[in-house]
């Protein structure tokens, strides 16, 4: 099957409701495709996804109708290559015609010619005219509320950097599981697979080639796929051997993780998720990794406060609405409303609340989210230390070459400007006795 024609189908799965990394991982894994194949593949797919409102403006501009997700995906992914990548045109537009001919028709053909004949030709020009009419969230393929929103938070300059950021695609990192693998040997591993270091956060290693994801390393489970803001959350809560440790929104696991060898496999860690299918994803991954300690426990966070167990630390990575991983996950961009953002923070708060409540007395607590909305991180807990002022924040561990910025009580938002770790945000607080 042509790679477009591959792409085509996974693009419908998406507009299906199915995740889009969920959907590229799968079909990969299950088909032989060949490195420079999938490396095409993989661009042309979250490309599409990636500036779909763009694209999609252009493709309304120059049709009245189009009934056929194909014919609307073909010319998607041929307005992408023209003008996001180095391509051929006149070589994009001959094989989009060429493919529809053979779907549907010559008439239909010459049609998606027309098409992307004229887009060719002009939207160099139609860009221009957009950022003169104060359209420019449509050429970066935002959601006006959304584009207005960060703008209004971060300020316009800084913010189109940010924007335009979280268009790029994303180095793989890998991080190593000190309780089987050392740095040392994962390095060494690397300059024998000819692999490059893109940078290096503490044990979490971004690197120019995901082959290593069908590595016996990666098998076995002495290296992980997380990014370095995901450690830090979890970094932050720094648990001892033999703490009494809850991580209270915890699938897939990746944070639990961290929290179990930071402790040294010794102590324990209570995994909470409201879905089974997820506790069991957290117990293979505990398997795989070789950590003993994880307690799995079906439970929803908010009724925490309703039972009894006292806990020396918990890591509160809360839902949220995900703005912060948009590079990985692009399709979230379309997903969410205003609306949405104010439950989440509403059930963030819930949360926090509950998990307060279990905590000892000195003990720490780290809440942490992956988006970079104030409603969702500053604000919240402000909110929560305005009414229960026995909670002060601590200082965190932020290495040094990592951007950021810190607010005015003490919680840090990975730089929205960073192009390499995922947007977040974390504040530690200590519960006074």
């Amino acid at each position: 099957m042509n790679i477009k024609s591959r792409v085509i189908a996974l693009l419908k799965e998406v507009e299906n409701g199915k995740y889009s990394n969920i959907a590229l991982n799968e079909y990969i894994l299950n088909n032989a495709i060949a490195k420079k194949e999938r490396g095409f593949m993989t661009e042309l797919f979250y490309g599409v996804i990636r500036n779909k409102i763009f694209l999609d403006y252009e493709i309304d501009k120059r049709t009245k109708e189009i009934k056929k997700d194909w014919i609307r995906n073909i010319l998607r992914i041929s307005m992408y290559q023209i003008s996001f990548m180095n391509s051929d045109d006149k070589g994009v537009i001959w094989e989009a015609t060429e493919l529809t001919k053979k779907k549907f028709s010559v008439p239909v053909g010459r049609f998606v010619n027309g098409v992307l004949r004229s887009y060719q030709r002009e939207w160099q020009e139609d860009v221009k005219q957009l950022q003169k009419d104060g359209k420019n969230y449509i050429y970066l393929s935002y959601p006006k509320w959304f584009y207005d929103k960060i703008i209004s938070e971060y300020g316009e300059i800084n913010s189109i950097k940010f924007l335009q950021n979280l268009k790029k695609i994303p180095y793989i990192s890998f991080r190593v599981n000190q309780l089987k693998y050392s740095n040392d040997e994962f390095e060494k591993l690397l300059r024998q697979q000819e692999i490059s270091i893109i940078k290096k956060v503490d044990s979490v290693y971004y690197v120019d080639s995901g082959i290593l994801l069908y590595s016996n390393e990666f098998k076995e489970g002495k290296i992980i796929v997380q990014d370095a803001s995901s450690y830090l959350a979890a970094a932050n809560l720094n648990p001892k051997p033999f703490d009494i440790v809850l991580d209270t929104c915890s699938a897939p696991g990746g944070k639990t993780l961290v929290l179990a060898e930071k402790m040294q496999n010794k102590g324990e860690l209570f995994a909470l998720d409201i879905y089974p299918h997820k506790l069991k994803l957290i117990e293979e991954n505990c398997k795989k990794t070789g950590v003993t300690i994880v307690q799995p426990i079906k439970m929803d966070a908010k009724k925490l406060k309703e039972q009894g167990k006292k806990f020396d630390k918990i890591l509160v990575d809360a839902p949220c609405s995900g703005y912060g991983v948009l590079r990985k996950k692009p399709e979230a961009i379309y997903t969410k409303k205003p609306e949405n953002i104010c439950d989440l923070s509403m059930l963030q708060f819930e949360i926090l609340e509950s998990a307060s409540q279990v905590l000892k007395e000195n003990g720490e607590l780290v809440y942490s989210t992956c988006t970079i909305l104030k409603e969702e991180n500053q604000e919240n807990i402000k909110k929560f230390i305005n009414k229960y002022p026995n909670f002060k924040t601590e200082k965190l561990y932020i290495p040094d070459n990592v951007n950021g910025t810190y607010d005015d009580i003490g919680g840090f938002t990975i730089d929205y400007n960073e192009d390499i770790l995922d947007g977040f945000y974390i504040v530690k607080l200590v519960k006074k006795g």
